[in-house]
């Protein structure tokens, strides 16, 4: 088991806080899973976020705060998707975009990743009874697949999917009753 751990009110007390310096933040990952789902579902190691490039300076400010200021090197990193920590138990794994003049959004450089559309972050969940804007339940399905599943993201997509009357995609078939651990 990882020894990070983001609960509810770790998640709540990072989004209010971007909130508070101007960052337009959209909650991704498990997280807006669960928030898509109104509970908490399952133990969660890290808070994906969403933010537009623009917002960097004030994430910065707002993450020091709370002493999410660490980088933490994972494979794959890019200037547009990295993770920060604080050196204890948080963790937040940050995608950067970039809004186009037609309302998309662009995520990635401008020879690998692309645009998506702006409803893809037009979510709304809670978390711990807090509202937060999150990630389409269509988009987390979507961002749930198209690399090798772990159980975290079969228990998600088939939560959703029940959920939200959404087919469920190739490779995917209930857990039943497995447990899950947060990644």
């Amino acid at each position: 088991m990882s020894r990070y751990s983001m609960s509810a009110e770790d998640a709540v007390r990072l989004v209010e806080q971007l909130a508070a310096h101007g960052v337009d933040a959209c909650v991704g990952g498990g997280w807006a899973v669960d928030a898509l789902l109104g509970e908490q579902t399952r133990e969660h190691s890290d808070l994906d976020m969403w933010a537009p490039i623009a917002h960097l300076e004030g994430l910065f400010r707002a993450f020091v705060k709370v002493g999410v200021s660490q980088i933490f090197p994972w494979p794959g990193d890019r200037p547009w998707n990295f993770v920060l920590h604080d050196g204890d138990r948080l963790r937040v794994d940050l995608h950067l975009y970039e809004p186009l003049p037609d309302g998309s959004l662009h995520y990635g450089s401008v020879t690998e990743g692309g645009p998506f559309p702006a409803e893809a972050l037009a979510g709304r969940g809670s978390i711990a009874g807090v509202e937060v804007r999150c990630e389409a339940a269509e988009w987390a399905v979507r961002w749930h697949t198209g690399y090798p599943a772990r159980p975290v993201d079969f228990h998600d997509v088939t939560l959703l999917c029940q959920r939200f009357g959404i087919p469920l995609p190739e490779g995917f078939e209930p857990l039943g009753s497995a447990s899950v651990q947060g990644l």
